[in-house]
Protein backbone atom coordinates (compact mmCIF):
# COMPACT_ATOMS: atom_id res chain seq x y z
CA UNK A 1 0.00 0.00 0.00
CA UNK A 2 1.56 3.26 -1.15
CA UNK A 3 1.18 6.44 0.88
CA UNK A 4 0.79 9.71 -0.94
CA UNK A 5 1.76 13.02 0.60
CA UNK A 6 -0.82 15.23 -1.03
CA UNK A 7 -2.11 18.10 1.07
CA UNK A 8 -5.82 17.81 1.76
CA UNK A 9 -7.95 20.78 2.55
CA UNK A 10 -11.14 19.75 4.28
CA UNK A 11 -12.83 23.13 4.01
CA UNK A 12 -11.51 25.09 1.01
CA UNK A 13 -14.05 27.89 1.48
CA UNK A 14 -12.94 28.50 5.07
CA UNK A 15 -9.31 28.51 3.93
CA UNK A 16 -10.09 31.13 1.27
CA UNK A 17 -11.95 33.30 3.76
CA UNK A 18 -9.07 33.11 6.24
CA UNK A 19 -6.57 33.97 3.51
CA UNK A 20 -8.64 36.91 2.31
CA UNK A 21 -8.78 38.29 5.85
CA UNK A 22 -4.99 38.15 6.06
CA UNK A 23 -4.44 40.07 2.85
CA UNK A 24 -7.17 42.70 3.28
CA UNK A 25 -5.83 46.20 3.84
CA UNK A 26 -5.87 47.13 7.50
CA UNK A 27 -7.65 50.36 8.38
CA UNK A 28 -5.51 52.44 10.72
CA UNK A 29 -7.30 53.87 13.70
CA UNK A 30 -7.69 57.62 13.72
CA UNK A 31 -4.70 59.31 15.35
CA UNK A 32 -6.16 61.30 18.23
CA UNK A 33 -2.84 62.63 19.52
CA UNK A 34 -2.34 66.39 19.59
CA UNK A 35 -0.48 67.49 16.45
CA UNK A 36 2.34 69.88 17.34
CA UNK A 37 3.53 72.27 14.65
CA UNK A 38 6.97 73.83 14.64
CA UNK A 39 9.46 75.07 12.06
CA UNK A 40 11.22 72.31 10.13
CA UNK A 41 14.59 73.07 11.69
CA UNK A 42 13.13 72.80 15.22
CA UNK A 43 11.29 69.61 14.27
CA UNK A 44 14.53 68.06 12.99
CA UNK A 45 16.31 69.13 16.17
CA UNK A 46 13.60 67.61 18.37
CA UNK A 47 13.59 64.34 16.44
CA UNK A 48 17.39 64.14 16.73
CA UNK A 49 17.09 64.73 20.50
CA UNK A 50 14.52 61.94 20.81
CA UNK A 51 16.70 59.53 18.84
CA UNK A 52 19.59 60.39 21.18
CA UNK A 53 17.30 59.78 24.17
CA UNK A 54 16.55 56.28 22.85
CA UNK A 55 20.23 55.61 22.25
CA UNK A 56 21.03 56.84 25.76
CA UNK A 57 18.39 54.58 27.30
CA UNK A 58 19.94 51.64 25.46
CA UNK A 59 23.44 52.59 26.63
CA UNK A 60 22.17 52.93 30.21
CA UNK A 61 20.62 49.47 30.05
CA UNK A 62 23.89 48.03 28.75
CA UNK A 63 25.84 49.72 31.53
CA UNK A 64 23.43 48.37 34.16
CA UNK A 65 23.71 44.87 32.70
CA UNK A 66 27.49 45.09 33.19
CA UNK A 67 27.15 46.44 36.72
CA UNK A 68 28.58 49.80 35.61
CA UNK A 69 26.28 51.93 37.74
CA UNK A 70 28.43 55.06 37.65
CA UNK A 71 28.51 54.92 33.84
CA UNK A 72 24.72 54.59 33.78
CA UNK A 73 24.36 57.53 36.18
CA UNK A 74 26.71 59.71 34.14
CA UNK A 75 24.90 58.94 30.88
CA UNK A 76 21.53 59.67 32.45
CA UNK A 77 22.50 62.98 33.99
CA UNK A 78 24.52 64.37 31.09
CA UNK A 79 22.26 63.29 28.22
CA UNK A 80 18.80 63.03 29.78
CA UNK A 81 18.84 64.72 33.17
CA UNK A 82 18.27 68.29 34.24
CA UNK A 83 21.84 69.25 33.34
CA UNK A 84 21.14 68.25 29.72
CA UNK A 85 18.42 70.86 29.18
CA UNK A 86 20.77 73.54 27.85
CA UNK A 87 22.52 71.22 25.40
CA UNK A 88 19.12 70.09 24.08
CA UNK A 89 18.01 73.66 23.46
CA UNK A 90 15.02 73.09 25.72
CA UNK A 91 14.36 76.79 26.30
CA UNK A 92 14.06 77.38 22.54
CA UNK A 93 11.92 74.30 21.97
CA UNK A 94 9.47 74.88 24.82
CA UNK A 95 7.74 77.78 23.10
CA UNK A 96 6.54 75.46 20.34
CA UNK A 97 5.17 72.80 22.71
CA UNK A 98 1.74 72.70 24.34
CA UNK A 99 1.87 73.08 28.12
CA UNK A 100 1.17 69.38 28.72
CA UNK A 101 4.02 68.36 26.43
CA UNK A 102 6.35 70.77 28.22
CA UNK A 103 5.40 69.26 31.57
CA UNK A 104 5.99 65.71 30.38
CA UNK A 105 9.39 66.71 28.98
CA UNK A 106 10.34 68.42 32.22
CA UNK A 107 9.19 65.36 34.20
CA UNK A 108 11.30 63.11 31.98
CA UNK A 109 14.43 65.18 32.64
CA UNK A 110 13.69 65.22 36.39
CA UNK A 111 13.11 61.45 36.39
CA UNK A 112 16.45 60.96 34.61
CA UNK A 113 18.23 62.98 37.28
CA UNK A 114 16.50 60.94 39.99
CA UNK A 115 17.56 57.75 38.21
CA UNK A 116 21.16 59.00 38.13
CA UNK A 117 21.10 59.28 41.93
CA UNK A 118 19.58 55.78 42.28
CA UNK A 119 22.22 54.36 39.94
CA UNK A 120 24.99 55.99 42.02
CA UNK A 121 23.45 54.49 45.15
CA UNK A 122 23.32 51.08 43.43
CA UNK A 123 27.08 51.32 42.93
CA UNK A 124 27.30 50.84 46.71
CA UNK A 125 24.14 48.89 47.55
CA UNK A 126 23.94 46.73 44.41
CA UNK A 127 20.18 47.35 44.51
CA UNK A 128 19.54 46.95 40.79
CA UNK A 129 15.73 46.64 41.11
CA UNK A 130 15.54 50.08 42.72
CA UNK A 131 17.65 51.60 39.94
CA UNK A 132 15.55 49.86 37.29
CA UNK A 133 12.39 51.19 38.91
CA UNK A 134 13.76 54.72 38.64
CA UNK A 135 14.77 54.10 35.01
CA UNK A 136 11.23 52.93 34.29
CA UNK A 137 9.93 56.32 35.44
CA UNK A 138 12.04 57.92 32.69
CA UNK A 139 10.64 55.72 29.93
CA UNK A 140 7.09 56.18 31.29
CA UNK A 141 7.42 59.89 30.49
CA UNK A 142 8.52 59.07 26.94
CA UNK A 143 5.54 56.77 26.54
CA UNK A 144 3.14 59.42 27.90
CA UNK A 145 4.46 62.05 25.51
CA UNK A 146 4.36 59.83 22.44
CA UNK A 147 0.86 58.65 23.37
CA UNK A 148 -0.46 62.20 23.64
CA UNK A 149 1.49 64.20 21.06
CA UNK A 150 2.91 63.92 17.56
CA UNK A 151 4.97 66.28 15.46
CA UNK A 152 3.19 67.59 12.41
Amino acid sequence: MALTMEPRVKHPILSLIALSLLIMPVQAAEDLRVAVEMPDMMKSHMLANMRDHLLTLSEIQSALAKGEYEVAADLAEKRLGMTSLESHGAAHMAGFMPKGMQEIGYNMHRAASRFAVKAQEAQVTRDLPRALGALSEVSQQCIACHAGYRLK
